[in-house]
């Protein structure tokens, strides 16, 4: 089976983890913590055009690879698509995401907070692709029914 994949709804959620991300970490809101905490110094004379060139590529990546999910996990279970998606992308989080950030933060020996913080990030980032994927889905006689 090949998941079905609304890609102008792929596009639209990778967008949409640059605006997560700017509001996040903009200084009012974490970027001061967050500069503390994972001891970055603002500026630095460095260029952001390829960190944010390659944060599209993996949000895509991102994008696609939940999507894809989404669809398996709705033809399985059926119901609402947007649920399926909610779901997906809190399970996903939880089980890859988090996971992952938790344990190497850990061997890293990187404050708890920074922890806390960068998952929190990534839950609030995956939720908001998901949401848009949920209620965007492929136009397939299937969805919904």
């Amino acid at each position: 089976m090949v998941p079905a994949i609304n890609y102008l709804a792929v596009v639209a959620a990778t967008l949409s983890t640059m605006v997560v991300g700017s509001v996040w970490y903009t200084p009012k809101v974490f970027g001061n913590a967050w500069m503390r905490l994972a001891k970055v110094t603002p500026g630095g004379g460095k260029s952001a055009v390829a960190p944010i060139l390659i944060t599209l590529v993996v949000s895509f990546i991102t994008s696609w690879v939940l999507a894809g999910a989404i669809w398996i996990a709705f033809e399985f279970y059926g119901g609402s698509f947007l649920v399926s998606a909610l779901l997906t992308g809190a399970v996903l989080w939880a089980g890859l995401t988090a996971a992952r950030f938790i344990t190497h933060d850990a061997f890293e020996g990187r404050p708890p907070a920074l922890t806390l913080m960068n998952c929190a990030h990534e839950f609030v980032t995956i939720m908001v692709v998901a949401a848009i994927i949920g209620v965007w889905p492929p136009a397939l006689g299937s969805v919904g029914s």
